[in-house]
């Protein structure tokens, strides 16, 4: 499978915006999140994004951290997360980006860590509290097993904070639209605009905006700003949570395959 940064350097060849998907592993149970897996990367997905749940998610709004909740209630550990995606991974065209919170990797050790999700089909890895300063020795012990990590840049970055971010994020640059946790919000905030353009001002890595997009007409315009990568997370986690499997599998499949159409238009009618 390809890294991220080959994976995005063809669709920029291509002029194609990508879509990045999140759901979280074993919400409802991990069989289910294996087929969505395979339902998003069917559908539009260019890479999904896999939440390991985690009992203190801080980074996580109120649908995903009930998303992580009953998941360890339901007994998911990483390493049947990880078992589950050595199965799916080979069959995906997606490549897979795991997010998970700094602890589970110091618990295990890094090089151990890294070599064990390597092996399960993992290219990309988020680590939304792992402060800069300390992101270095993850960063290099990563590239010797084709991970690379994403960073993230909030909209309270300082400029010197956003070049030195964006000079050690490997794949892409994680644009946070939003100060605050994750979810969905009614409108992106005009200012993810000129985040994007600062942004363009330091690096020619690919930018993914992310927290808050929910709709397609949201994708679409975070798309004409200018981003490479539309990510969108709680609208999928809370589609797939309500009703059966088989319903939440639909809701996700149409979702994946409208924030598709949206970033891949020219223009939207409004509605």
């Amino acid at each position: 499978m390809p890294t991220i940064s080959d994976h995005f350097q063809l669709l920029r060849q291509r002029q194609q915006c990508a879509l990045i998907p999140f759901i979280t592993a074993g919400d409802p149970d991990l069989a289910t999140t294996a087929e969505a897996l395979r339902i998003l990367d069917r559908h539009g997905a260019d890479f999904i994004e896999l939440g390991v749940p985690y009992s203190d998610p801080l980074a996580d709004g109120p649908v995903i951290q009930a998303a992580a909740t009953r998941a360890l209630q339901r007994g998911t550990k990483l390493e049947q997360v990880l078992e589950m995606l050595e199965t799916v991974s080979p069959s995906l065209q997606a490549p897979i980006i795991l997010f998970t919170y700094y602890n589970p990797i110091l618990h295990r050790g890094i090089k151990l860590f890294l070599e064990t999700i390597a092996a399960a089909g993992v290219r990309g890895l988020v680590v939304p509290d792992l402060p800069l300063e300390e992101a270095d020795e993850l960063i290099k012990t990563a590239a010797n097993f084709g991970i690379e990590l994403i960073l993230l840049v909030a909209p309270t970055s300082s400029q010197d904070r956003i070049e030195a971010i964006a000079r050690q994020s490997q794949g892409f640059i994680y644009l946070v639209s939003v100060t605050g946790v994750t979810g969905i919000r009614a409108q992106i905030q005009d200012r993810v605009q000129h985040l994007i353009t600062d942004l363009r001002h330091v690096t020619d890595k690919p930018i993914g905006v992310g927290f808050g997009i929910s709709a397609p007409e949201q994708a679409h315009q975070v798309k004409e700003w200018g981003a490479d990568a539309v990510i969108v997370g709680s609208a999928f986690v809370k589609r797939l949570a309500e009703g059966s499997s088989t319903q939440g599998l639909q809701a996700i499949e149409q979702l994946c395959q409208e924030l598709k159409t949206a970033i891949t238009t020219q223009s939207l009618q409004p509605v």
